[in-house]
């Protein structure tokens, strides 16, 4: 385990070291002079004396490599730079909406857990069932809403007709109701449907005739079906870090949540490029080692995986 650890390490280095390049080339090729824009977005007259001497003070008369391992090494340091619209720290900007998406995606995370696993227990048991169909039905339509449909009925069925609650979200518990509603049924009737594949896949297996044939109790089949799936079930929900992270933009946009998604969007509306460049470099980071954690997880669950 500790060797294969080790090598998806050493892959997923490789990887945030591609991610961080393609990333900065990216900022780098942006048409328009990074210097003009940041004396722009503080509000500081640009003239050609002080557009030259912020050039010389950002670096960006040096070579593009150079350039590129500096930043990359003040990035090994947690220093992502300053934000050209305010002048703070991108780290610090970073971490407060990190914490705030963390909330939003864990929340989502477990309504869609706590909804979907028994929606496709049920949906699986009782096959071809009205029952079945309906909530496959359900599933169906709820995957192909986007989300900012999904956003945009909510706020008009539960704010604005209900008045149940705001549309502006805020760090209350109330606030992050609709945010999470937005994010997690998309999620859930995705869930839903693939959870339901497998679970249909391990009812067929022989061990569940046998454990019926000799008397045993239904939820202790039930429970040895959940434990088979379960190796699915991590990887499909290491693989919605993804998606979660993907939505949380459009989510946190709508409803002005503070959350990374809500930093992007801003940061690029304000051509914000050392933002821009944290965000994406840190959502990578948070992917990959989901991606790490998810392989490791399934392979200390299932131990014929450690063989191979």
């Amino acid at each position: 385990m500790g060797t294969y650890i080790g090598k998806r390490m050493l892959h997923l280095l490789w990887i945030m070291l591609a991610v961080s390049f393609l990333t900065f080339l990216l900022m780098y090729l942006t048409p328009g002079d990074a210097a003009s824009k940041k004396l722009s977005a503080q509000g500081v007259a640009v003239s050609e004396e002080v557009l030259e001497k912020t050039r010389e003070n950002m670096g960006l008369n040096r070579p593009f490599l150079v350039q590129y391992g500096d930043w990359a090494l003040h990035a090994l340091r947690l220093d992502l730079g300053t934000s050209y619209k305010d002048g703070f720290s991108v780290t610090e900007k970073l971490w407060k909406g990190l914490k705030n998406t963390v909330i939003l995606m864990l929340a989502s995370m477990a309504i869609s857990l706590l909804v979907s696993i028994p929606l496709a227990f049920l949906t699986a048991v009782k096959k071809n069932s009205w029952v079945d169909h309906v909530i496959r039905f359900l599933s169906f339509v709820g995957n192909s809403l986007p989300n900012f449909l999904i956003s945009v009925l909510l706020m008009y069925y539960l704010c604005i007709k209900a008045r149940l609650l705001p549309v502006v979200a805020d760090k209350s518990l109330k606030g992050l109701i609709l945010p999470c509603l937005a994010l997690s049924i998309p999620i859930t009737s995705r869930f839903v449907r693939q959870f339901r594949a497998e679970f249909l896949e391990q009812l067929c297996k022989p061990f569940v005739a046998g454990a019926r044939a000799r008397g045993v109790i239904e939820i202790y089949v039930l429970w040895d079906v959940l434990h088979n799936a379960s190796i699915t079930i991590f990887t499909i929900v290491g693989l919605s870090i993804g998606t979660l992270l993907g939505g949380s933009v459009v989510i946190e946009t709508i409803f002005r949540w503070p959350g990374l998604g809500k930093l992007a969007m801003d940061a690029i509306s304000n051509r914000d490029y050392p933002v821009i460049q944290g965000f994406v470099l840190l959502t990578s980071t948070i992917y990959v080692v989901v991606n790490l954690i998810t392989d490791v997880t399934y392979h200390w669950i299932d131990p014929r995986l450690r063989e191979r």
